[in-house]
């Protein structure tokens, strides 16, 4: 009998640690974070992420190490980011670039909208048209007046098709019934350089970019993208206030992850992003480049992108937008 009770209890003890076992699973995240930025660095998408970051690895307790990978107005990191494994290790901030080359480019080799899920908005950027401070047009109608006498052979920079500032261009154009040769950079810095080294005459662009060239006396702000005055821009005329009444574009930056991710990495990706920008010197950054915070939880986030993909589809159904050949 006795020997009998000790086999009973041997055998009992495995039994009884099985639950255990199965209850412990691996605490997320459990490594480093890799943030992709779908942009080059410096730019309005990189500059938010970067800040952001910081206060992330705190709340989550885990590195973030971000990699950028530009080109292709977002479409090279898009593409990395939707072939990582759905885990919450992986992390894409991009723009509207995310929509719109799945909508514009053929043979893209993914559909953002079945391969990514959206966790959060960071920001608003608003978007500022610029000439190089030689150039003869002293406001918005002075350069539409110059694009119609050249005929659309005037070149415009942009941060590549499809991107923000390649549509709020496209757009503005459409509503004055005029055209431009359009000149592709692999980012928002970039086409700056160009337009400042000449090889395009005018660009809108997010606010880092542009606004230390427009103080320092290098570039000309003609108008600003926001349906109001920018508060650093306060002299500055809107594009709406300029003949083009409810005429109103700002970039965003998004976090984006692989879809099929659980629902707790998405859910404290927000956690830390929210917390991240609440922080006082993110704020104060934020403001100093002129970018606004607009955080979007996951929800009010996919419910956005959804808008902001069915507003595209229904420029490109009207022709204001056309898909690459």
């Amino acid at each position: 009998m006795q020997r009998r009770a000790l086999l009973a209890a041997a055998l009992a003890t495995p039994s009884l640690a099985l639950p255990r076992l199965a209850l412990a699973q691996p605490r997320w995240p459990d490594h480093s974070i890799r943030m992709i930025v779908a942009w080059p660095p410096g730019g309005g998408a990189d500059t938010p992420a970067r800040l952001a970051a910081p206060t992330m690895q705190r709340v989550l307790g885990q590195p973030i190490v971000i990699e950028n990978r530009g080109g292709a107005s977002g479409a090279i990191g898009q593409g990395v980011a939707a072939q990582a494994p759905a885990d919450g290790h992986t992390v894409l901030a991009d723009t509207s670039g995310i929509i719109t080359n799945s909508l514009l480019v053929p043979n893209l080799g993914f559909d953002s909208e079945k391969a990514f899920t959206p966790v959060c908005k960071l920001v608003d950027s608003p978007l500022i048209l610029v000439v190089r401070a030689d150039d003869p047009a002293r406001n918005l109608a002075d350069l539409l007046e110059r694009m119609r006498r050249e005929d659309g052979k005037l070149p415009f920079a942009s941060s590549g098709a499809g991107g923000g500032t390649y549509i709020s261009v496209i757009t503005l154009m459409q509503r004055a019934g005029v055209k431009a040769t359009h000149v592709a950079y692999r980012g928002g810095a970039q086409s700056i350089l160009g337009l400042v080294g000449g090889d395009a005459v005018f660009t809108f662009s997010t606010l880092p970019q542009a606004v230390p060239l427009v103080r320092e006396g290098r570039l000309r702000a003609l108008a600003v993208s926001t349906p109001q005055r920018l508060a650093n821009l306060p002299d500055v005329p809107t594009v709406a206030e300029q003949g083009f009444p409810g005429y109103a574009y700002a970039e965003f930056l998004g976090f984006h992850v692989p879809a099929g991710t659980p629902a707790e990495p998405i859910n404290r990706l927000w956690e830390a992003t929210a917390e991240a920008m609440k922080q006082p010197e993110v704020l104060a950054r934020l403001g100093q480049i002129g970018m606004l915070p607009a955080p979007l939880g996951p929800t009010a986030f996919q419910h956005f992108i959804a808008e902001h993909r069915a507003f595209l589809r229904a420029r490109i159904a009207d022709g204001s937008l056309r898909r690459e050949e």
